[in-house]
């Protein structure tokens, strides 16, 4: 797999990473560990080395599952991981006082067994602590080594400019796809003029644009999407236009949707391939617990978009109304500031 810079901060990926949070968390039942540690691993296997979790993940199972899956080869890949909630659980308050990171940071290394940690992010900004007070703790945490690169989730503009103004940002996490395009406006303009990396969360829309969700699916009682009203069945039953024109693309690319395997693409293929050719310093990092996924969603980076696709998307898509918010109120207060 091809390798891509994230930003200007000199950090190096593998062009799609793998998002562990369902291995864990968010989506219903943990997966079995020895099945999550094998995906890991195959993951690797085919050529990726960028690897994010979290804290909240669990809390704190998502990060000692890594560190039993990537130890092997800990040198080889990069984890990304997130502080920022009270006591590391994401149904309480938001902590990102520099004691509470410095905690963290030790706490983190122990849960991964590791000396240092890559990509560290603020999973979401906290009102309550200035920006640039944030910024600083990690920097004293890269001046020791225990930090490689800093980044941020969810962040505005505003606040990505007053933290890399005290320590430079490497990458910001948001979630981006063709059904929510809404860092266009602001946010992509803005990494752009930084020179810091993008890492879309959800590229494929928690699972819809794969074309496998519709009206008529029920998800477990612990999933995450229960409570977002883009999910709601009235919304999937709309949006499936989305996914309807991702799978009139896939179609079209016949044999050469896949070079290597003659086989045509898939809309999850597609809305990947999407997001690539966007920016060269965008890596998705798209999650699955399931081997097949996995592998066709890597299979997003060698599909070829030509210049006429690309039109024919932006002109279809422009003219779909996509139904639904992306996250319930309560969640949607914690974005963007």
């Amino acid at each position: 797999m091809e390798k891509r810079q994230l930003g200007k901060s000199g950090l190096e990926v593998s062009a799609l990473g793998l998002g562990c949070m369902g291995l864990s968390f968010g989506y219903g039942p943990a997966t079995d560990k020895n099945d999550a540690i094998a995906l890991i691993r195959a993951a690797f296997e085919r050529g990726v080395t960028f690897f994010d979790t979290a804290e909240a993940y669990g809390p704190f199972t998502n990060e000692e599952l890594l560190r039993e899956a990537l130890e092997p080869f800990r040198d080889q890949v990069v984890i990304a991981t997130k502080f920022g909630f009270e006591g590391g659980d994401s149904k309480g308050g938001l902590n990102s006082k520099p004691e509470n990171i410095r905690a963290f940071v030790e706490a983190s290394l122990k849960r991964l067994r590791t000396d240092r940690i890559d990509l560290l992010y603020q999973h979401r900004v906290d009102p309550q602590v200035p920006i640039e007070d944030v910024a600083g703790a990690v920097k004293e945490l890269i001046q020791a080594g225990k930090v490689k690169h800093f980044g941020l989730s969810e962040a505005g503009a505003q606040t990505i400019r007053r933290a890399h103004a005290v320590q430079p940002v490497a990458a910001l996490q948001s979630e981006y796809s063709l059904w929510w395009r809404e860092p266009e406006n602001e946010i992509i303009p803005t990494l752009e003029e930084l020179g810091i990396g993008f890492v879309p969360f959800s590229p494929l829309g928690k699972g819809f644009l794969t074309g496998k969700i519709d009206e008529n699916t029920n998800f477990d009682k612990n999933d995450f999407r229960n409570i977002v009203p883009r999910f709601t069945i009235e919304a999937r039953k709309a949006n499936q236009e989305m996914v309807e024109l991702l799978n009139r693309i896939a179609q079209q690319k016949g044999g050469t949707g896949m070079p290597d395997t003659g086989m045509p693409a898939t809309p999850a293929q597609i809305a990947l391939a999407w997001l690539l050719v966007q920016k060269p310093w965008i890596v998705p990092i798209p999650g699955t617990t399931k081997l097949h996924r996995l592998e066709e969603n890597l299979g997003g980076a060698a599909v070829q978009l030509s210049e006429q696709d690309l039109a024919e998307i932006e002109s279809a898509a422009s003219k779909i109304k996509i139904e639904g918010a992306r996250y319930p109120e309560a969640l949607q207060n914690r974005v963007g500031k």
